[in-house]
């Protein structure tokens, strides 16, 4: 069938549409410094998600699904890529078209051979050896652009998990609130309490906090990137420093840190905010206060129970404190459980529910301590 003159050059013009997408994907993506989305990135993470959602069903338990996902980022990644190169492939395909004299076969074969370098084919004729050699260009930028993206993502993977393996010793693992300032108090049973150092904790925290927000909405693909350690993510690690700082603030003001806790608190839920915003959930700049969140009472009761068994000084009722602790949860909750299901976060206490039902996992803890001149005590 041979398709009319004018009919290939409407294609070319599409052509030049389709590459042009694929260029405001690629500068959106990889060079521009802030959130740009497109409909191919958007478009190739909702098929990567859907496919691993599939395939991690049939696995029955949290470490296999995990092992699974370990490799999500990077299919996201090289699939990202290919979808780049198959739309610059099929542009200057279309765009040759009209130049060539044998049809369409021959020009999808010259775009195939500038740009992925093969140079096995040459067309004749001044116009399309220019758009040959921009194929051939094309092709090694996005590729040169793409290897230059992977030690700016790594070094933002990095400096997130320096900070979320130092919390292991203290959160616990999983990472939980309650006993990071339980642990805080206990102090590995040296019988001297060290809620002292939560202001350099909740300081670090809050500059962590606006390192991952801007490095994670910008990089979207960083907050599928999962920590070496199964039980570990930078999710709820952040949440349970988050829900130190609100418990501290509720159940002993006179030992909080005051205004440490609460620029923590406030730096937090603008992260989880900003990166769920991002992934394209709603979520309100301001939360409403008057929203309520899905933690219950009981839980907060066992959180009381948890800190009074390491002796820790609770100056208000937990009746009256936890009002107090319900108004500064309300500002990330949200936030973080809809990222926490979305990748799959290890399903620590307090971090919301996942798409597969799973049981939440609680701390990790050691064999039971003696400080010198004490009783055991649970650390």
């Amino acid at each position: 069938m041979i398709v009319p003159l004018a009919a290939r050059w409407v294609a070319a013009v599409c052509g030049i549409l389709v590459l042009l997408t694929a260029w405001s994907s690629v500068i959106g993506t990889l060079i521009v410094p802030r959130p740009v989305g497109s409909w191919l990135t958007r478009g190739v993470d909702r098929v990567v998600v859907a496919t691993y959602r599939l395939v991690k069903r049939h696995f029955r338990n949290y470490q296999s699904r995990d092992r699974l996902l370990a490799t999500q980022a990077a299919t996201i990644l090289i699939t990202q890529l290919l979808g780049w190169l198959a739309l610059i492939f099929i542009g200057y395909t279309l765009l040759l078209w009209p130049m060539s004299s044998r049809g369409i076969a021959s020009a999808f074969i010259d775009a195939g051979s500038s740009i992925f370098t093969l140079g096995f084919a040459e067309p004749s004729g001044t116009a399309p050896a220019v758009f040959v050699f921009l194929a051939a260009g094309s092709g090694l930028v996005i590729v040169a652009l793409q290897i230059g993206y992977l030690p700016t993502l790594y070094n933002a993977f990095n400096r997130r998990e320096t900070e979320v393996t130092l919390l292991n010793a203290r959160g616990g693992f999983p990472a939980w609130g309650p006993e990071l300032l339980a642990r805080t108090h206990y102090a590995l049973g040296t019988g001297v309490s060290t809620l002292n150092t939560l202001p350099e904790l909740y300081m670090n925290w809050e500059r962590w906090a606006a390192d991952v927000a801007e490095s994670h909405s910008t990089y979207l693909p960083l907050v599928r990137f999962r920590s070496p350690l199964g039980l570990s993510s930078w999710v709820t690690s952040l949440l349970s420093v988050l829900d130190s700082a609100a418990l501290i603030l509720a159940l002993a003001p006179e030992e909080a840190p005051t205004v440490q806790a609460r620029l923590c608190l406030r730096g937090g839920f603008q992260c989880f905010g900003r990166i769920a915003r991002a992934m394209g959930f709603e979520v309100p700049p301001e939360a409403n206060p008057d929203a309520g969140i899905t933690l219950t009472f009981e839980e907060f009761l066992d959180a009381v129970a948890r800190l009074n068994d390491v002796g820790f000084k609770i100056s208000r009722d937990p009746a009256d404190a936890w009002p107090d602790f319900v108004g500064w949860r309300v500002n990330y909750e949200q936030a973080a459980y809809q990222i926490a299901e979305a990748i799959d976060a290890v399903p620590a206490l307090w971090s919301g529910p996942r798409h597969h039902t799973v049981k939440p996992i609680p701390p990790i803890r050691p064999p039971l301590g003696r400080p010198r001149g004490s009783t055991p005590q649970s650390t």
